[in-house]
């Protein structure tokens, strides 16, 4: 279980830098927009990393920042390798996800329920 716990202490120190980069980032694409990284799945040999983005103002936003964001990848593990001391950073696969817009959506049908 050793792994795991290694595993998940890594996906939230990505998880935490990534969030950090992605705000001094200067690609318009990325600025824009309200991002949320929705979730990360780390393999357990820590090679591949699906990091799923979410924007407020819903998925199209999130695709223009995944664009900006792949565009920006030798930048980001540079970083990411840089601040959590690591030799091999993973391959990073930004992914568009619409959970921020779609929970927004149950909120408001809640909201007229009242």
């Amino acid at each position: 279980m050793a792994g795991g716990f290694k595993v998940g202490r890594m996906s939230e120190d990505i998880k935490r830098e990534l969030s950090c980069i992605m705000r001094e980032l200067k690609d318009p694409r990325v600025k824009k927009a309200m991002l949320s990284i929705a979730s990360i799945e780390l393999s357990n040999d820590l090679s591949h990393c699906k990091i799923f983005i979410s924007a407020m103002e819903g998925i199209e936003a999130a695709k223009e920042a995944v664009l900006g964001l792949t565009s920006a990848t030798g930048f980001i593990k540079r970083e990411i390798m840089k601040r959590l001391s690591i030799r091999k950073c993973p391959d990073f696969k930004f992914i568009a996800d619409d959970s921020i817009e779609h929970s927004a959506d149950i909120y408001k049908m809640l909201e007229d329920l009242n």
